[in-house]
């Protein structure tokens, strides 16, 4: 089958076509035809984990060995920044709230997840770290137990909770509860990411908002320091979306670009009169100390009974938010647009989820999970582009579909110079993605490097308004790829400059705003909770997407025609095979 992704198409070939030129060939084979002829099987206890390692083993060595290659490189600079950074911006107000955590444990949950996920784990593209809706999740708990004049220890109750929710983790895992991803599509999986773009584009007027609080003077120079890094980072990607230069110089505007923008609009706080300013920064502790020079191991066994229990329906809720926020972040890093030739593995890598959640209650540190938009960041960064197959070619000359249906879903957006003046047998397309676990180590590694003495000091150099403008680049990036932007562009844009190609064409209007209004409701309902005092159950609502549209969005008066181009599977049939297929697959 052929899949088009911005114009521009991919061939998503079957698994037995591409198990026949790939190691481990007959395992891949034997698991395909086992998931197709006897589900009943899937249904037995750990057959999900079972099926994953024996598909991803015999391309273990090639993980390593295929890392040999310079796509890596840009890659983990790329995540390191998109992952670091955010992640201790968007701890801060959970460190400065609850003084039972600092930088460092932002780093070392960090490099525990690249560590985990990128050596053992089935699926090394997913990038996992600290999220702004964990950092929501411990927040709203501190602020819960504290109402209680006999508040128990804060580590130690979410040692339990995180406890809690390793147990289900494992649970789910073992019963092959990850086949629920089936139901999964672009709805949930767009609207979840228009829910985390907003929630990076007010973290970044949040930690503007902040700074009003202190020195007025500094807060003026913070703003100026975010518009910098946000307009030079869009400026290095349109330069390299354009004709100027050689192909090699704008890819290295691509690779490079946010970083070097990062780097530049933080030296420009201590340049001239900004230095004069004392912009704030960010707070760093010692060398590998934990908060209040407590040790690393948290006894959280020694907590009351009483609050053992309470500690349950924390962690259930947890559970729904990594079950959710884990496996779509997997599965857009995985997404049909990147022309992947490797076995992915869910319900093994939701296994060493559980792991990492035990692990981080252990010694005191945030729950790291998959990161949207940064996973898909990760894989895009690892495409090698090249002149598409001739068949490809013709294909694309015979027929033309607009991007409305194939676009890159949160932020993964791929660059593709589709607004060249010139024919399309000269257009770079994906021809490959190099598939390794070396980026991802590599990246965590780097976090181990920042917790010593001298990089913790250059890390306390970087301003907060550089933050906010890192938080509304990757926001305001990851919006511009998200299919209900695109959809509501097409609502606004003048028709007769439309293609006349494009599949939104075949819908009826009245049909598009309904698909769109519920998709913002959904946006809106999410926003909304995590902005009161229910914020911890705003998992439920997002969990909710995928019923509704399983079951309720049929029931409206869409024709399937329409459905079918308004929505559609997130990963490629290939990709999907280990939770047993998709349900919506066109």
């Amino acid at each position: 089958m052929t899949l088009y992704r911005n114009q521009m198409p991919i061939k998503v070939r079957p698994m037995e076509e591409q198990a026949k030129e790939s190691p481990g060939s007959s395992t891949l084979l034997q698991n395909a035809a086992t998931t197709r002829q006897t589900p009943s099987v899937l249904r037995k206890l750990g057959a999900g984990i079972i099926s994953d390692v024996r598909a991803r083993t015999p391309w273990y060595f090639s993980d390593w060995t295929d890392a040999w290659n310079y796509r890596v490189i840009p890659a983990t600079a790329l995540i390191f920044f998109a992952n670091v950074l955010p992640g201790i911006a968007f701890s801060l107000d959970l460190i400065e709230t609850t003084q039972q955590y600092t930088v460092a444990e932002v780093l070392i949950s960090s490099f525990m997840a690249a560590f985990v996920f990128s050596v053992f784990g089935a699926q090394p593209l997913t990038i996992a770290g600290v999220t702004g809706p964990v950092t929501v999740f411990n927040k709203t708990i501190y602020d819960i137990i504290n109402k209680y004049p006999d508040a128990p220890n804060y580590l130690h109750f979410v040692g339990w909770v995180y406890l809690w929710a390793a147990i289900i983790h494992w649970v789910t895992a073992i019963l092959n509860w990850c086949n629920f991803l089936k139901y999964v599509t672009l709805f949930s999986c767009d609207t979840f990411g228009f829910y985390v773009s907003w929630v990076y584009l007010q973290y970044g007027v949040q930690v503007i908002a902040r700074q009003f609080s202190g020195d007025f003077e500094g807060a003026l120079v913070g703003i100026i320091l975010a518009l910098l890094m946000l307009v030079t980072s869009f400026l290095f990607q349109r330069l390299s979306e354009t004709t100027l230069f050689h192909r090699h110089i704008r890819r290295f505007f691509s690779d490079y670009g946010m970083p070097i923008s990062l780097i530049a609009a933080s030296g420009m706080a201590y340049w001239g009169r900004f230095g004069a300013s004392n912009p704030t920064t960010l707070p760093v502790g010692g060398a590998f100390q934990a908060a209040n020079g407590r040790a690393w191991l948290v006894k959280f066994w020694e907590l009351d009974g009483k609050w053992v229990g309470i500690a349950l329906p924390f962690g259930i809720i947890l559970w729904i938010l990594f079950f959710f926020d884990h496996n779509v972040s997997s599965l857009i890093a995985q997404g049909s647009q990147f022309p992947l030739r490797k076995p992915p593995g869910f319900h093994y890598d939701f296994f060493l989820l559980g792991i990492t959640t035990f692990m981080a209650g252990l010694i005191g540190v945030p729950a790291p999970n998959g990161l949207i938009p940064q996973a898909p960041i990760h894989t895009a960064s690892l495409l090698v582009m090249g002149k598409p197959p001739q068949k490809n070619i013709d294909e694309e000359q015979i027929t033309r579909p607009s991007s409305q249906s194939d676009h890159a879903s949160n932020g993964a957006v791929i660059k593709m110079e589709e607004s060249f003046d010139y024919s399309v047998s000269r257009r770079e397309a994906p021809i490959a993605v190099v598939e390794q676990r070396v980026s991802n180590l590599a990246q965590g590694s780097l976090c181990l490097v920042l917790l010593t003495g001298p990089f913790l000091h250059i890390l306390g150099l970087v301003p907060r308004g550089v933050l906010a403008g890192l938080f509304w680049f990757m926001g305001a990036d990851a919006l511009k790829g998200n299919g209900i932007t695109i959809k509501l562009l097409y609502l606004i844009r003048d028709k007769t400059l439309t293609s006349p190609d494009d599949p939104l064409h075949k819908v009826r209007k009245s049909r598009l705003l309904m698909f769109v209004a519920v998709q913002l409701v959904a946006f809106g309902a999410t926003f909304a909770v995590t902005q009161t005092i229910v914020a911890i159950g705003f998992p439920v609502i997002i969990l909710l997407l995928v019923p509704l549209r399983t079951y309720v969005i049929p029931q409206l008066p869409f024709t399937q025609e329409e459905l079918s181009i308004l929505d559609g599977p997130t990963a490629s049939p290939f990709t999907m095979e280990s939770v047993g297929g998709s349900l919506h697959a066109a």
